[in-house]
């Protein structure tokens, strides 16, 4: 990475074993639902590739027109660690990094994103952080309407 990035955090915890938070996030079907998904548009798209080297491509169909969200998958260690660069088309640069930790806690777990992304961007930072916020709290309801499927 070069020197002149910005990091930022998001957290969030879940009452679910890291393995199954880890394998939501590289499920398609289940991605499909909170991965870039907004409030106002509608997953179209979500093609992952869960293997280094693999890609994930995913388009969200927006009223202001679609939203193209892809990365490789640089590192994958299940359940507790994967990492990919991240770009969005209309922004498409090799400096966004992507880190998800995730590790036990109690009956549950903890997961820790960071965004690397590039200086320039600076004026981005705060909507992105949202934007992560999203996706990470999306999960949460993915994971615990999946959790209800399996015991009601």
């Amino acid at each position: 990475m070069p020197a002149s990035t910005i990091k930022l955090h998001v957290s969030h915890t879940y009452k679910v074993p890291p393995a199954v938070v880890y394998d939501a996030w590289l499920n398609p079907e289940i991605a499909r639902r909170f991965l870039f998904a907004t409030d106002d548009g509608h997953v179209i798209r979500a093609d992952i590739d869960p293997r280094v080297g693999g890609r994930f491509f995913v388009v969200d169909r927006r009223p202001t027109g679609d939203a193209f969200h892809q990365g490789v998958f640089l590192e994958l260690k299940r359940p507790q660690r994967m990492v990919f660069s991240f770009s969005v088309e209309e922004h498409d640069h090799n400096c966004d990094r992507v880190e998800i930790n995730i590790e036990p806690l109690g009956g549950g777990s903890r997961l820790t994103l960071t965004h690397e992304m590039c200086a320039e961007w600076a004026e981005h930072e705060e909507k992105t952080r949202q934007g992560w916020a999203h996706v990470v709290e999306g999960l949460g309801r993915e994971l615990e309407q999946e959790q209800f499927k399996a015991t009601g």
